[in-house]
């Protein structure tokens, strides 16, 4: 269920592996529909589509715009800092390769299918609800235990046809709060845009009433410096207007059911501010195939990818609760000298930054890196540290 990342991207394992298998997947929108614009994802997860299937890896590198700078712009000041190679890519584009490799590998897609309840499905050894956030086999079933929580800050996923070379944050005042933009470069015309802000910002600038061709007008105004006269795309192609939403976190207390399993976001969300998303449903997708190709009883099977996805999970879920409280309380970093707030965004997935002042964070950050020995303490301390903050936080949702 559900032509996406993690969707097309088992069904094209499973039939490259075993040509045998008859595998269809079922998508409610139309061909060429998807919602958004671009999407990141780092060398890690390259390699690991390399290993995989290396045409479809070779196809998406070319296709993919590279960079290997952040840029932090505060009140028209740059900090330009290095990082790990990222990429951008069209998330239509990802599709369109993925769902190309499936088709010649003899996987059946059926587009424009609305399919709300797995007794619509024919008879199958496996139904894999890979159908996103809003999973309608999910929602159906009362034994996965769904958790979703809002987070407090709106956002907006826009397009812009200026093109940013580096993956760059763009903070702006206004009267009725701080804006930013996170903004990556996802082809040779096309960067994606996405504003975030308060949800007290969001109503001051009157966008919970805006119509939408006023909201990107504004917005085109409030980014004119960093935008240099070029346009936001708020349309995606099949017309849909884009619109402000709060992030939904989807946990589940379990991953499968009878012969039903989840992947991806239908399984698990985590903040768009670490640009995990993409990763973590492809990976769900490999897991889940290398467990199925091994023979075992499907039930262990799915017992195994759930136990390995579970725990190669709670890293990221932890850094993204944290980076997103990070954006949540703007506010709190914003004063500081532009150099040290770039620092501290950098650092925003660190458990202890948010239970220390920012400044005496960033005096004991600057100094561990020219004394011997300090930083390699923090290192040790920061993962024990997380994984107090992630086992609290699971046992909250437990509760």
């Amino acid at each position: 269920m559900g032509a996406g990342p993690a969707g097309l991207y088992l069904a094209l394992l499973l039939k490259r592996r075993d040509s045998r298998h008859e595998v269809t997947i079922f998508e409610r929108n139309v061909q060429g529909a998807t919602r958004g614009w671009g999407v990141v994802f780092w060398d890690d997860l390259l390699q690991q589509l390399y290993s995989a299937d290396p045409e479809s890896a070779r196809e998406i590198d070319r296709a993919a715009f590279g960079w290997d700078k952040q840029v932090v712009d505060v009140r028209g000041t740059q900090v330009v800092s290095g990082g790990r190679r990222g990429h951008g890519i069209s998330r239509q584009h990802l599709l369109d390769i993925l769902a190309r490799r499936a088709l010649d590998a003899g996987v059946h897609i059926e587009f424009d299918q609305e399919v709300t309840a797995a007794s619509q499905l024919p008879e199958a050894d496996l139904i894999v609800a890979s159908d996103g956030v809003n999973s309608r086999i999910r929602q159906q079933a009362d034994g996965f235990g769904t958790d979703l929580r809002l987070g407090r800050n709106k956002y907006i996923w826009l397009g812009t046809d200026k093109i940013f070379g580096a993956f760059t944050f763009l903070f702006v005042p206004t009267d009725s709060g701080w804006l930013w933009a996170h903004t990556y470069g996802i082809d040779a015309e096309t960067s994606t845009f996405i504003v975030e802000c308060s949800a007290e910002t969001h109503a001051g600038l009157g966008f919970d009433t805006m119509p939408p061709e006023d909201c990107l007008g504004l917005l085109e105004k409030l980014f004119g410096r960093q935008l240099d006269s070029h346009k936001l795309i708020g349309q995606v192609r099949d017309g849909t207007d884009a619109q402000w939403l709060n992030f939904r976190t989807v946990t589940n207390r379990r991953w499968r059911q009878g012969n039903t399993v989840l992947a991806g976001d239908a399984a698990h969300t985590t903040h768009f501010t670490i640009g995990s998303g993409t990763k973590l449903a492809i990976e769900d997708a490999i897991a889940l195939a290398d467990h199925l190709q091994h023979g075992e009883d499907r039930g262990l099977a799915l017992e195994s990818y759930e136990r390995e996805r579970r725990t190669a999970l709670l890293k990221p879920q932890a850094e993204a609760r944290l980076s997103a409280q990070w954006f949540e309380n703007i506010p709190r970093y914003i004063d500081l000298k532009p150099h040290q707030f770039g620092a501290l965004l950098r650092e925003r997935r660190m458990p202890l930054l948010p239970r220390l002042s920012p400044r005496l964070y960033y005096q004991l950050s600057h100094t561990a890196q020219g004394v011997p020995g300090l930083g390699e303490v923090l290192k040790r301390v920061e993962p024990k540290v997380r994984d107090l903050y992630s086992r609290r936080t699971e046992a909250g949702r437990r509760v």
